[in-house]
């Protein structure tokens, strides 16, 4: 039997498994607010594709089913609204991955895909498909433990610095590439 890191893909979103992508991934009901809709996701990145931005949406696949999305952001827009945005941070993101979104579907979590699927973006980023970044930044509503942890162990750090507080503002975090 192969290991689970051998199931576990990062495929392209095609007429294949778009609908999969878009319909069939949930999250379970206590994990909604920590999750942006992966329709909302797609039209997030056809947006930022049409103005100069770069995002590199995934189905992440077990066997080539879809249990989870992904989605990778490269630098920053032309049409990005940062204004009320730290400098510094907007600095940082300008010459950055982003990991913008992450799910596994709720019929696939705790078995350990999460974590296969992070370590195949981290090595995909790694791999510079937009040009070199010195790091990669992804954030994270601070009630979301879950989330925290596996972003922690992989060596992300919380910026404080660039997080305001209040009812639907993230953590930041960044990992050194």
């Amino acid at each position: 039997m192969p290991s689970k890191a051998k199931e576990i893909t990062l495929e392209k979103i095609t007429y294949k498994n778009y609908v999969k992508v878009l319909w069939g991934l949930t999250v379970a009901r206590d994990q909604k607010n920590f999750v942006a809709s992966n329709v909302g996701s797609l039209a997030e990145a056809y947006v930022a594709i049409t103005n100069g931005g770069v995002a590199l949406p995934f189905a992440i696949c077990r066997d080539k089913k879809p249990i989870g999305f992904l989605m990778i952001g490269y630098g920053l827009s032309d049409d990005d609204d940062l204004e009320e945005e730290d400098p510094a941070f907007v600095e940082m993101a300008k010459k950055s991955y982003c990991v913008w979104r992450f799910m596994i579907d709720k019929r696939y979590q705790r078995r350990g895909y999460g974590r296969i699927a992070m370590q195949l973006a981290l090595d995909y980023i790694r791999t510079f498909p937009c040009g070199k970044a010195e790091t990669c930044w992804l954030s994270y509503e601070p009630e979301n433990v879950v989330a925290k942890k596996l972003y922690l162990s992989f060596g992300f750090v919380e910026q404080p610095q660039f997080y305001k507080g209040g009812e639907g503002e993230e953590m930041p975090a960044i990992l050194k590439l």
